[in-house]
């Protein structure tokens, strides 16, 4: 079976495993496990921010970010798809009392003109006051499409003149890294919080990260633990993320010409595959699923007309010409 649904899948490699078994532990709660540390300092410094926390889960990561930035009775702008408003299960009003508004855009992008009429500045006690924007990249619903740096920009100044902050959902950031050539750092300067996560594209079996300030970072890991995110010896996990950063991180170029491979197959343009997901329209969305099943290739339906294929480090290069022949095949 070649299980095309998430990156979310893979497996740990026996070397990932080899040093996951090595890793050096403490109790982190008490901020004592060094691997951990190791691991929020690397990736603090490839981001270019003063501090990192490691987190359980990347909604975790996405709801101790935010609630940095928004007050509980205030605002965070978005896209309509964002995982934070579509994929969090609500957890930003549940945990932090916080409301959403939301602009759409055809590939998840910015829409500075929606973004500028929504916006609403401190009025008194009359409306919501908006003290923050989301943007995710790579944007998950829309097909893994990539924000470039320059593509911040003009959303940047406008946050900047109005005092407002920015949060990242960077979940497969590390896909837009490899697929741009933009260092990490530029995406971390033109924002004040964001989350990255080892699980995806980098092939970790578990943990995110927040990434920003240190006062914020801090004040993520008191919330950490009253979320019930305060594990112990987590160097064996944070090994994991550091062997990863190691070894898997430029291989995402592999997974994003696996993926244009699967897109042709489809029917889709290559060219508009930018990096390791694949959203092909279907009307038949979920019967295609199951008809895929049944020949041995998993993927599965994002909507009643659309269907998802993720391509990770456990899918090769013969793995994906099979599900290509497999899904052609099947119109």
């Amino acid at each position: 079976m070649i299980d095309l649904r998430s990156d979310t899948l893979t497996q740990p490699s026996d070397a990932m495993r080899a040093a996951m078994v090595a890793a050096e532990v403490g109790d982190d709660v008490y901020g004592e496990d060094p691997t951990t540390r190791r691991l929020e300092e690397r990736v603090a410094d490839l981001l270019g921010h003063e501090a990192a926390l490691f987190t359980p889960t990347g909604s975790m990561a996405n709801v101790l970010a935010v609630r940095t930035l928004v007050a509980a009775g205030q605002e965070v702008l978005c896209e309509s798809s964002a995982h934070i408003a579509r994929a969090e299960l609500g957890a930003h009003a549940a945990y932090s009392g916080i409301t959403m508004r939301t602009w759409t855009h055809p590939t998840g992008g910015i829409d500075l003109p929606a973004i500028e009429a929504m916006f609403a500045p401190d009025m008194g006690p009359f409306f919501v006051r908006t003290t923050a924007i989301s943007i995710e990249n790579t944007h998950n619903f829309a097909g893994g499409t990539v924000l470039r740096p320059a593509d911040l920009d003009p959303l940047v100044g406008f946050a900047r003149d109005r005092g407002v902050a920015l949060h990242l959902d960077g979940a497969r950031l590390w896909n837009a890294h490899v697929a741009t050539g933009a260092p990490l750092h530029e995406y971390g300067a033109r924002v004040d919080i964001l989350c990255v996560a080892l699980s995806k594209g980098l092939g970790a079996p578990v943990g995110s990260l927040v990434v920003g300030g240190r006062e914020a970072v801090e004040e993520s890991r008191v919330w950490r633990k009253r979320m019930g995110g305060g594990m112990r010896q987590t160097g064996m996990l944070a090994a994991a993320g550091l062997h990863a950063l190691d070894h898997h991180l430029e291989r995402l170029a592999e997974d994003h010409e696996h993926a244009r491979l699967l897109a042709q197959a489809c029917g889709v343009d290559p060219a508009t595959v930018e990096t390791n997901i694949v959203v092909v329209p279907r009307e038949d969305a979920a019967a295609y699923v199951a008809a895929a099943a049944e020949e041995g290739v998993r993927i599965s339906a994002v909507g009643p007309r659309a269907v998802r294929l993720v391509t990770h480090l456990d899918v090769s290069r013969e793995d994906a010409e099979r599900a290509a022949a497999v899904l052609a095949r099947l119109g």
